[in-house]
C-alpha cells in the first residue's frame, strides 16, 4: 500500500512538473509568424547664433512573414517631413514618401528575451520641397543590426543601429540634373527612402 502510495505522489509531482513547464512563457519567432514593427522618429534644433530652427519627423512601419525560425522577408512604407527656418524665414519644407523590401536574420539569442538580428533593405523614395518647387527621387540599400526586447509573448520593443553600411542615389526632377551617390560605413544614421531615422520602435507578433 504504502508502495502505491509512494508511486501515485511520484506521478502526481511528475505531471505537476510537466503542465508547469508546459506554461512557461516562450520568447521569439517561429516559422509562419507575421510581425508588425513602427518606428518613429522626431528631431528638434534651435540655434541662437545663427536663428536657424529645424525640426523633423518620421514614421515607418513594416511588416514581415518568418519563412522559418530565423528569417523573416518583408516590405515595409515610411512617411518623413523636414522644416528649416532661417532669421523667420522658411528656407526648406520637405516631406518625403517611401516603399521598400527588406530580409530579416536573426542571430543571437541573448537570454530569453533578448534577440539580436541584422536587417538589408532596398527601397526608393520622393521627397517634396515645397519652398524650392523641386521634386527629388531616390534609390538606396542599407545594412542594420538590431535588438528586440520581448516585454510579453507577442510584444516586443525594438532598437537599431541604421545604417551600418549603405548606399543611396538621388537625383531632382529637373532637366539636366545629375545623380548625387553616397556611400556609407559606420553606426550614423544616413537619410534613406525605406528607414529615415527612427532607431526606436515596437514589435507586435500576429
Amino acid at each position: 500500500m504504502k508502495k502505491l502510495l509512494l508511486m501515485a505522489a511520484v506521478a502526481v509531482f511528475g505531471l505537476s512538473n510537466v503542465n508547469a513547464q508546459d506554461d512557461q512563457p516562450t520568447y521569439g519567432f517561429e516559422k509562419g509568424n507575421i510581425f508588425i514593427e513602427g518606428g518613429v522618429g522626431f528631431n528638434s534644433t534651435n540655434d541662437k547664433n545663427t536663428e536657424a530652427e529645424t525640426s523633423g519627423f518620421v514614421i515607418s512601419p513594416k511588416v514581415g512573414y518568418f519563412i522559418n525560425d530565423d528569417l523573416a522577408i518583408g516590405g515595409r512604407l515610411s512617411y518623413n517631413s523636414f522644416k528649416e527656418e532661417l532669421a523667420g524665414t522658411d528656407t526648406q519644407d520637405q516631406t518625403g514618401f517611401g516603399a521598400g523590401v527588406f530580409g530579416r536574420y536573426y542571430f543571437l539569442d541573448l537570454g530569453e528575451r533578448f534577440k539580436t538580428f541584422t536587417e538589408f533593405g532596398i527601397g526608393f523614395g520622393s521627397t517634396n520641397d515645397k519652398i524650392s518647387d523641386f521634386k527629388t527621387n531616390s534609390f538606396g540599400a542599407g545594412l542594420d543590426l538590431g535588438i528586440n526586447y520581448f516585454v510579453t509573448e507577442k510584444i516586443a520593443l525594438s532598437f537599431g543601429l541604421k545604417n551600418v553600411l549603405s548606399f543611396s542615389s538621388s537625383k531632382v526632377d529637373v532637366d539636366g540634373a545629375e545623380a548625387v551617390s553616397q556611400f556609407n560605413l559606420g553606426f550614423g544614421d544616413v537619410a534613406n527612402p525605406f528607414g529615415g531615422n527612427a532607431a526606436f520602435g515596437i514589435l507586435f507578433v500576429l
